[in-house]
């Protein structure tokens, strides 16, 4: 769909690395299958309990609907198919920084996003974060992957 910035498979190497700051919140440190895209992201971890060398397919959209318009409001219950229907978890948040990293050999961009103060650090190559504008309101949904 073209309203995704980001549909990825990715695994999660470390849950709260430096010790748990909060009962109900998680903080994941994850890759994607690509090596080069590195995630930080705080998840409810009383609503969605996540562990170490899971996967989990994560995409990051401007909107839940199938057809890729724009969410306006609530559609009247079960008129309409959205990708929460195949998703277990999902945030609604607002793109408040990105920047550029050039401290590795690599330049990477880092984009962050804040889901009502729970928050996500991506950071990747320029062609793969590339659609990201700040202040921009999107929806991150994560499911885990069955082996």
């Amino acid at each position: 769909m073209d309203a995704f910035h980001f549909d990825e498979i990715i695994k999660v190497r470390k849950v709260d690395a430096d010790g748990k700051k909060y009962d109900k919140v998680s903080r994941i440190e994850a890759r994607c299958h690509d090596g080069e895209t590195s995630i930080q992201l705080d998840i409810n971890s009383e609503l969605y309990p996540i562990q170490p060398r899971e996967l989990y397919r994560m995409v990051i959209s401007k909107t839940l609907n199938m057809d890729g318009s724009a969410v306006t409001s609530h559609p009247p219950e079960g008129e309409q198919k959205s990708l929460a229907d195949k998703f277990e978890y999902i945030v609604h948040g607002l793109v408040y920084k990105v920047s550029m990293d050039t401290s590795g050999p690599d330049k990477k961009v880092v984009v962050y996003v804040s889901f009502g103060g729970l928050q996500l650090m991506l950071k990747s190559d320029p062609l793969k974060v590339q659609k990201f504008k700040l202040d921009e309101k999107l929806f991150l949904l994560l499911r885990k992957m069955t082996k």
